[in-house]
């Protein structure tokens, strides 16, 4: 799989130096690979063994055609190619295209989401935030704080069946609509235990409101830093006016399109799992009491989530990804 991924990297421009870092060996490897590569081709993915019978062989290249295929070309009316399909256009087995493909790390099946930032400070504001979680500041507490807006209470059309031996408990894929309420979450960096409020909007002025919380529960004292978005509410000139008389309050901004550098986000995932997903809520008051139940179970052993990548290792990431972006559009 080290040299699929390899060779892979390489037949996109990719230097080897950069290629031994991703895949854990040296560039003195990866060079004897490509040679290898260039010597043999693929001539070695081209035995294809069914069980313990005859056994077929096909043609390098055909191997190759089909990779290339794979990579370049899309069957025609359809988005991706199947194992299916790609049999049918080399008239070769389904079980030989899947060996091919899992030869070489290869999977048309699936589609992974991204997105690269865009902002213009980008780099300024990952260092200042990634700063944060790898070295805070002393006498200061560090949270990372979101809006989960429009948590809607669903209640089922009908009562669920609870888990028995040999079947899953089971409830109705439809639902009716009780109303909503928007979560303000911040969490501490350092102990992971969460500060939570449920408020019915997620305006500047709600926002306004959970600061005061934050203040009321923070020890006077110690500074306050707050990992955030870039939404609207939390720079309105009310906000600003606020923070201006309260000099502890420190904002950082994360970069546009980047939540995944805000930690509390994963905090609202596993929410989400072990609170909301299989909840039926009749009311907004129901579902708020199952929110601050789980505020409160976790605030009784709140455990941390540990930032371990510097901000070198992520721009490098980005610079990656905006290179290979580049070449997309340049074909």
């Amino acid at each position: 799989m080290q040299r699929a991924r390899a060779l892979l990297l390489a037949a996109d421009g990719v230097a080897n130096t950069r290629i031994a870092a991703d895949v854990g060996v040296t560039a003195v490897t990866v060079r004897a690979w490509r040679q290898r590569f260039a010597e043999e081709g693929l001539a070695e993915f081209g035995e294809v063994h069914k069980g313990r019978g005859p056994k077929t062989s096909i043609p390098a290249e055909t191997v190759e055609a089909i990779v290339h295929a794979t990579l370049h070309s899309k069957p025609k009316g359809h988005t991706h190619w199947s194992v299916r399909t790609m049999a049918a256009e080399f008239d070769v087995s389904p079980a030989s295209v899947h060996r091919i493909w899992r030869a070489l790390g290869l999977k048309a099946h699936r589609m992974d989401t991204f997105k690269v930032s865009n902002d213009p400070h980008f780099e300024e504001k990952l260092t200042d935030v990634v700063g944060l979680y790898l070295n805070p500041p002393e006498k200061a507490v560090v949270f990372c704080m979101d809006e989960k807006s429009q948590v809607q209470a669903l209640d089922r059309t009908q009562p669920s069946l609870p888990m028995v031996k040999g079947r899953a408990a089971t409830m109705t894929h439809d639902y009716k609509r009780n109303g909503t309420t928007t979560l303000f979450a911040a969490m501490n960096v350092l102990t992971g235990a969460v500060i939570g409020q449920c408020l019915p909007r997620h305006r500047h002025e709600e926002f306004l409101t959970f600061l005061k919380t934050i203040d009321a529960e923070v020890p006077k004292g110690l500074a306050v830093h707050l990992i955030l978005d870039n939404y609207s509410t939390h720079k309105h000139q009310d906000v600003q006016r606020w923070l201006r008389r309260h000099k502890r309050f420190h904002l950082h901004f994360t970069p546009t399109s980047s939540s995944w550098l805000n930690l509390v986000e994963r905090w609202f995932r596993e929410l989400t799992d072990k609170a909301l997903r299989r909840g039926s809520f009749n009311s907004v008051p129901t579902l708020i009491a199952a929110i601050e139940d789980y505020l409160a179970a976790h605030n009784d052993d709140p455990k941390p989530f540990v930032w371990t990548a510097t901000a070198e290792s992520i721009l490098a990431k980005v610079t990656r990804a905006r290179e290979a972006l580049q070449q997309v559009v340049n074909q």
